[in-house]
């Protein structure tokens, strides 16, 4: 099977000095396999790498990385085929988490699971998610 790591520039608006985790920590943001787009979760860290305190603006920050990526790949949101979502406080945060939501993703929807946990990586982290695109054939 060949795959195609994404690489995210440097010089990245969206993803600014946060780039250094992938390699940090050993994993591509995203990877090209068999007519997909396997997109690694994303977390809603600012481009300078702090993290905001608000669901909203976690959610926000980690779906434009998602856009991002798939701008990279020449993909839009409406390319992606399946996502999943994994929440810390899920019952609080939800109703923030689905305002933000519904300004990116629009019919016809993805798959999507939800999740609730009880942490992340840091603990500032309130959510992640991690998506699938399809190429257009």
């Amino acid at each position: 099977m060949t795959t195609y790591p994404v690489e995210i520039p440097s010089d990245s608006a969206v993803f600014g000095q946060t780039t250094g985790g992938f390699e940090r920590f050993g994993y591509s943001p995203a990877v090209r396999a068999h007519n997909h787009l396997f997109i690694a979760g994303q977390i809603g860290s600012r481009p300078d790498g702090t993290v905001p305190d608000t669901i909203e603006e976690q959610t926000e920050r980690a779906l434009l990385r998602i856009e991002e990526i798939l701008r990279l790949e020449k993909l839009e949101l409406t390319s992606l085929v399946d996502i999943t979502s994994y929440h810390v406080d899920i019952h609080q945060h939800l109703p923030g988490f689905l305002d933000v939501k519904k300004r990116f993703v629009n019919a016809p929807y993805p798959a999507w699971s939800m999740i609730g946990i009880s942490g992340l990586a840091r603990p500032e982290f309130l959510i992640e998610i991690k998506a699938t695109a399809a190429y257009p054939r």
